[in-house]
């Protein structure tokens, strides 16, 4: 991992599409900071798309997709994507796997919590799970005493034993039966909603995020960014990214959109000089 800071100018400005993770990234503490909001909007305004990658609750994704200044949402770490039409006022909602096939997951899932409850102590079915379509998250650190790392462990080691794949957040290990994660949901949102191939321009796309489930993402994008608590995931996490920030949660975030926005005024000068 280098320092944002030294990402160099030509890169920076080569850069049309930001994404990044919620929780931890653009959060920090459990809170939306005014700076990493902001950071959004400047990014919007200075002509960059714009996306949210979460393994945040479908219900919470209509809400960012319709209200933030964002392009669309790929949530519940990459179920879905949502995408507001403005111009039709409509939300494009499209999913991984069928209306059916989700049904018959949610009973999967009433098991599973069932087990990981008894057996991992202080674990607690996520306060959103009633807004999530496709998966089950569990609480290890948000409303609940944080757990230690080998309970957070134990829960991913149940849901894999009962056959799901599993994915540690900052605050939740999220589980769900279907072959897709958050890259897989992402190559579908851009193809779809931005145009883009993500093969061919994943070079000029940078992804921000701070956690192992993000790992899928830190490995594809050449410059992808970690926000500096991602330190705290050090030798926990499959990929790392090619960037890190220096500061945590969505002050990191801030860092990063800096970086992109005065990249891309010096090459706008550079171009009409």
């Amino acid at each position: 991992m280098r320092p944002l800071d030294a990402m160099p100018v030509e890169t920076a400005a080569s850069i049309h599409t930001v994404m990044a993770d919620i929780d931890d990234t653009l959060t920090t503490d459990g809170s939306l900071p005014a700076k990493a909001y902001s950071a959004l909007e400047r990014l919007k305004a200075a002509g960059f798309r714009v996306a949210a990658i979460t393994g945040r609750p479908a219900g919470w994704c209509d809400m960012i997709a319709r209200f933030w200044p964002v392009d669309g949402v790929v949530g519940e770490n990459g179920a879905l994507y949502y995408a507001y039409d403005r111009g039709a006022r409509k939300m494009i909602r499209v999913f991984a796997t069928s209306d059916s096939v989700r049904r018959h997951n949610q009973i999967r899932y009433e098991k599973i919590a069932e087990r990981i409850l008894k057996e991992v102590p202080g674990a607690a079915v996520s306060a959103d799970q009633s807004f999530r379509e496709a998966d089950l998250a569990i609480d290890f650190c948000e409303d609940v005493t944080p757990l230690h790392q080998q309970d957070v462990e134990r829960i991913k080691a149940i849901f894999e034993d009962e056959g799901a794949v599993a994915k540690v957040s900052s605050i939740h290990v999220n589980g769900w039966y279907g072959a897709y994660d958050k890259l897989t949901m992402t190559r579908r949102f851009t193809s779809d909603v931005l145009g883009v191939d993500l093969d061919t321009e994943k070079d000029r796309i940078v992804f921000c995020g701070d956690s192992p489930n993000d790992a899928p993402m830190f490995g594809y994008f050449p410059n992808a960014c970690g926000v500096a608590n991602v330190l705290d995931f050090k030798g926990r996490i499959e990929a790392e990214p090619g960037w890190i920030a220096s500061e945590r949660g969505g002050a990191g975030f801030a860092e990063l959109a800096d970086v992109l926005i005065a990249a891309k005024k010096i090459s706008d000068r550079r171009i009409s000089a």
